[in-house]
């Protein structure tokens, strides 16, 4: 049997306005975080706030709430248009909430991460992707650790 499925996120949003929807839900659904579990996490170790408290990821979002995540250089804050709870494509899910982030903020951060690029990487640590090591490469490491 053939089931005709919606293009559009429309079929993804919450069936009333005042309908809520999990915070670790919502943040994978919009694109803020790659995986569910990583919006989980992020909740959990207190990384994301929701109207200045912290948030558990069960915590219901509805329109309108202020979300505050923390990420390594800055903090994003966006605020929910939309509570939907599946995930849609980037063009949608840009409709789903308000970006109040600073662009100071965000041009500081993008600064401070290249600058991290251009930093020297540390002796003995492989860059990643490299692939696995080689003969040589092991006899590097095994030296680096003993000495």
């Amino acid at each position: 049997m053939l089931v005709a499925m919606a293009t559009d996120h429309t079929s993804a949003r919450a069936t009333r306005p005042s309908e809520a929807v999990r915070l670790d839900r919502w943040l994978w659904a919009v694109r803020r975080f790659k995986t569910r579990s990583a919006a989980g996490t992020a909740c959990s170790s207190g990384k994301v706030n929701v109207n200045g408290e912290v948030a558990k990821p069960a915590r219901k979002l509805r329109v309108g709430d202020r979300v505050d995540i923390e990420r390594r250089f800055h903090v994003e804050t966006v605020e929910v248009v939309d509570p939907i709870a599946k995930r849609v494509s980037a063009a949608a899910a840009a409709e789903c909430f308000n970006d109040l982030t600073p662009p100071d903020q965000i041009a500081a951060a993008r600064e401070a991460a290249s600058t991290l690029r251009l930093m020297n990487p540390v002796e003995g640590v492989r860059a990643p992707g490299s692939g696995r090591p080689t003969k040589r490469d092991r006899r590097q490491i095994d030296k680096f650790r003993d000495s």
